[in-house]
């Protein structure tokens, strides 16, 4: 009997690349002898995360539009033809019995494709915003797995299956380590409050810059800092540091072990992303969002205000981040009352089977 074959595809950054896990990894547990291929965007995170993961990927040379340099979109509109003729000889060869697309740009080509060879499509929208590429392919897909309520308003009533972002595994069970087990992992101390700041896989400036002006004040309190600032700002924000009495301050590019970085955290600074939002609901722990402005229909606002109103975290703007989040935070620790009500609101949203509950829409598709 021929072994059900899948394809998953796209990515660009961690809010992609690592649901895309998450639902590989259940397709598996599932179905071990489930086969599995990823399409991603050459140069781009999944290119790496993925073969770390165990699955094999194959990579396209599509992009996004340039919104100014408008030669360079030629290149661009050259590079998406080459991708759509990839895409259909990928399919031709893997022969998958269903497709999925996480959001990005290979997932365009790819769903594309396979929607004209009539090979049944799944799309999941992270966001409560849908991305343009999932608007564009939703008239073909046969199930769209969302997070939000009200994605109506984006795509077909009947197609939409309320599922949850899926996490890792790892974010999904944060019951196997313990607060002290991050603390020992990274080199922090039990005794002074933690904030974990997050600004996403790729770094974020305004958090970033944020932190630095409150250095004075987060050292006064005795506050300790586990701060993740991106390869690109790395060494800036090392520079930022130099001075000998900024000693509570554990600086990463990026964190691998997120589940300890969760543990060790009273509080967390973080973009709002969503997948970001759906670990923090595991986590369970006091949220300060500071929602990136540069994204497609500033959907990270709108991801932000949908647990404001709930309750759930704090909304800082990005606008006003480098002069009020650092305040904001201390000002919250400060606030024991509150931090309790952040912390059990939010973790009343955690969804523990998203990826279960779309592994199932894909295996009955394929069945």
């Amino acid at each position: 009997m021929k072994s059900k074959r899948v394809i998953i595809s796209g990515g660009g950054t961690g809010g992609h690349v690592f649901p895309a896990i998450a639902i590989a990894d259940a397709l598996k547990s599932r179905e071990k002898d489930i086969e599995i291929l990823f399409v991603g965007a050459r140069g781009k995170l999944e290119m790496k995360k993925v073969p770390e993961a165990g699955y094999e990927i194959k990579g396209l040379p599509v992009e996004g539009l340039k919104r100014k340099l408008a030669i360079q979109n030629i290149r661009v509109l050259m590079n998406l033809i080459k991708s759509l003729r990839m895409a259909r000889r990928i399919i031709k060869d893997f022969g998958p019995d269903a497709v999925v697309g996480v959001g990005g740009y290979a997932s365009g080509p790819v769903l594309w494709s396979a929607a004209r060879r009539k090979i049944p499509t799944v799309i999941q929208e992270q966001n409560s915003f849908a991305g343009v590429t999932n608007k564009l392919l939703a008239g073909k897909a046969e199930k769209i797995c969302v997070a939000y309520g009200e994605m109506e308003n984006f795509f077909p009533a009947g197609k939409i299956v309320f599922t949850g972002n899926p996490v890792r595994d790892a974010i999904r069970d944060l019951s196997k380590v313990s607060r002290e087990d991050g603390l020992e992992h990274f080199g922090l101390s039990g005794s002074d409050p933690v904030v974990l700041i997050l600004g996403g896989s790729l770094g974020a400036r305004t958090i970033n810059r944020g932190v630095v002006k409150g250095l004075d004040h987060a050292r006064q309190r005795g506050i300790q800092l586990l701060w993740q600032c991106g390869d690109y700002y790395y060494q800036e924000m090392q520079k930022a540091l130099e001075k000998p009495d900024h000693k509570k301050i554990v600086l990463k590019p990026f964190i691998a072990r997120m589940d300890l970085a969760y543990a060790a955290a009273d509080i967390i600074i973080a973009r709002a992303g969503a997948i970001t939002i759906s670990e923090l609901c595991f986590a369970g722990k006091p949220a300060i969002l500071v929602p990136s402005p540069n994204v497609a229909e500033d959907h990270q606002t709108k991801n932000a205000m949908a647990l404001v109103k709930k309750s759930a975290a704090v909304h800082v703007k990005d606008a006003e981040a480098e002069e009020t989040m650092m305040k904001t935070a201390l000002e919250l620790l400060g606030d024991k009352e509150k931090m309790k009500l952040l912390s059990g609101n939010i973790r009343d949203l955690a969804v523990p089977d998203a990826a279960q509950k779309i592994c199932s829409e894909i295996l009955g598709l394929m069945n």
